[in-house]
């Protein structure tokens, strides 16, 4: 059991290492699946997001030399998902709570990767350049 785990681990994070390569493969393979692109991208967005969410705290905490990279991740997700709750409350009267989590996931997939370019950028800066 414990070799399993493992495998899944490191299958994990040679995936979240380059994102793009889960996007690539969810997008074709549902593309040829259901022929809809929409759709496609959309599942490839949600997927990837579980990837970009891992490298991006590993970055923000190499970077900055903290263990609080996931946490804060999840402590914006938690927030922007009550901000959008109590505006989604005060619009309509009532809280669709998949909807919340369906945008807070896919703004979250926005944010991670910019925030994944913008940290492997640094770091790849402060390896080649030793700053």
């Amino acid at each position: 059991m414990d070799a399993i785990w493992n495998s899944i681990v490191h299958i994990y994070g040679y995936l979240a290492l380059i994102p793009v390569i889960p996007f690539i493969i969810v997008f074709f393979a549902y593309k040829v699946y259901a022929k809809d692109t929409k759709k496609a991208v959309r599942l490839a967005m949600d997927v990837t997001t579980v990837f970009l969410i891992g490298i991006v705290a590993v970055l923000f905490d190499r970077q900055f030399g903290s263990r609080f990279g996931l946490y804060g991740i999840l402590l914006v997700m938690v927030l922007g998902a009550g901000l959008l709750g109590n505006a989604q409350f005060r619009k309509r009267g009532i809280v669709d709570a998949k909807k919340i989590f369906r945008t807070v996931w896919r703004l979250s997939f926005f944010s991670m990767a910019v925030l994944y370019v913008l940290l492997m950028f640094i770091g790849l800066g402060e390896t080649f350049f030793k700053i």
